[in-house]
């Protein structure tokens, strides 16, 4: 019977699935469909005026484009020719298109009230200072971290700092343990990652707990994300600077969980959730309500207590 009612709910939630995808898929613009009927495949068709026959040929990977990732990213209400040239409406796409310039978030962002809170000006301040900027230049761009198909701002949208690590840390190890993207910003050999990391004890667990960005970047209190990428001389390597009262760590990575935990459920709840008080603690959530609750009971005791001294005197 246990086995039944699983199977119901797999199928179920497979249903589920499937019925959130096609209505994506049918709140997609008509236009992009056109563009994904293509570009969400692994393969195209080509006629060839030489042999006069239709063939099948291989995608570019990095032209396949996951249609759930990108109905789930900010991007999903534009149509692709906002970003892309209309040339592009022509098929077979013109070889001349390989070199056309990839917008910026500035190209779009940039000078608008509407999403002046996001700080695009700063950002880029900030970019021009990186060591990215200083060995690629205008060859660096937004796109080589942030994929504008499936871009998701998790950072401002999540509470949990897991989901904030692995989404950023997801970026910077898109390039940096990928020797073809790596060497798209440079003729420099990849570095591997464990053996630049090997002078850090348990390297893993600090991957899975912290951002890259939480040691590689200048501090910067007044982005939400610092985008002055250091040189990797300059990187955090005191282990005080994180596993201290006053730790780095407590302005940056775990002031979204601070914002978010004052937002959903009032300042009282961070000192229910929030981990940053601790940094670097093993912490078991039973624990904290455990401890909550004797400080509770013996705060009752107390008023219990009183109580009889009262009733008793008099």
């Amino acid at each position: 019977m246990v086995y039944l009612y699983r199977k119901i709910s797999i199928i179920l939630l497979f249903a589920g699935i499937c019925v959130g995808a096609t209505a994506q898929m049918a709140a997609m613009k008509e236009d992009n469909k056109t563009c994904l009927d293509c570009h969400s495949r692994q393969t195209y068709t080509l006629h060839n005026d030489w042999t006069g026959q239709d063939e099948r040929r291989l995608m570019n990977p990095y032209f396949v484009i996951d249609t759930m990732q990108y109905l789930s990213g900010v991007h999903n209400g534009f149509s692709c020719i906002d970003c892309h040239s209309m040339d592009y409406e022509t098929y077979p796409h013109n070889n001349e298109l390989k070199f056309e310039p990839m917008a910026t978030c500035l190209d779009c962002h940039g000078g608008d009230p509407h999403y002046e809170h996001f700080q695009f000006e700063l950002i880029e301040e900030e970019f021009q200072k990186s060591i990215h900027f200083q060995r690629a230049g205008d060859l660096f761009t937004c796109n080589k971290c942030h994929n504008q198909h499936y871009y998701r701002t998790t950072a401002r949208s999540s509470s949990r700092v897991a989901d904030i690590v692995a989404s950023d840390n997801a970026m910077c190890l898109a390039c940096h343990s990928n020797a073809a993207k790596f060497s798209l910003a440079g003729s420099r050999d990849i570095p591997v990652i464990n053996e630049v990391h090997s002078w850090l004890p348990n390297h893993e667990l600090h991957f899975r707990s912290v951002r890259c960005i939480d040691c590689h970047t200048a501090f910067n209190d007044d982005l939400m994300v610092s985008h002055n990428i250091q040189a990797k001389e300059h990187a955090v390597k005191n282990c005080a600077e994180c596993h201290s009262a006053n730790s780095m760590l407590r302005a940056s990575l775990y002031k979204y969980e601070n914002i978010q935990s004052r937002q959903d459920k009032g300042f009282l709840s961070v000192f229910q959730t929030n981990q940053a008080y601790v940094i670097g603690a093993n912490q078991v959530p039973a624990f904290k309500f455990i401890t909550i609750g004797i400080l509770l009971m013996a705060f009752a005791g107390i008023i219990v207590h009183v109580a009889f001294r009262i009733i008793h005197k008099k």
